[in-house]
């Protein structure tokens, strides 16, 4: 299923990120799930939140760039291989990934991943076939 995702440039230093995670705390935001890549200078937090809109409007209206980003949220066992059938489905038909991560669910046996792909479209077609 697509899913919101909000992208906000953390800079890369020492209690930046907790300004961030406290930030949207105290504007009631419920992060759901999170991923940091980081460079020299910047991270790029990626999170998933009750209401994305939400956030990043007030990201941005507290100087942090921020973008929204429509991902893929897809059940998968929680079990060894579960995420790689998922990934290798995916290859099989020419879908590009860009970046994944992945959270257990309160389910048990069921986890969740987190796809950027190149085309939400035809993922969607191939996860649903």
């Amino acid at each position: 299923m697509r899913i919101k995702q909000v992208s906000v440039m953390v800079e890369n230093k020492s209690g930046k990120l907790a300004e961030a995670t406290g930030f949207l705390a105290s504007k009631d935001i419920n992060l759901r799930a999170l991923s940091i890549a980081d460079t020299q200078n910047y991270g790029i937090l990626r999170i998933i939140v009750d209401d994305p809109e939400k956030a990043a409007h007030l990201l941005l209206e507290a100087g942090y760039l921020t973008k929204i980003t429509e991902v893929l949220s897809v059940a998968v066992p929680d079990c060894p291989g579960g995420m790689d059938k998922i990934v290798r489905k995916l290859s099989a038909g020419g879908i590009g990934i860009e970046y994944a991560y992945a959270f257990p669910a309160l389910e048990p046996g069921t986890a969740y991943m987190i796809l950027r792909v190149d085309n939400n479209d035809k993922a969607e077609a191939i996860l649903n076939s």
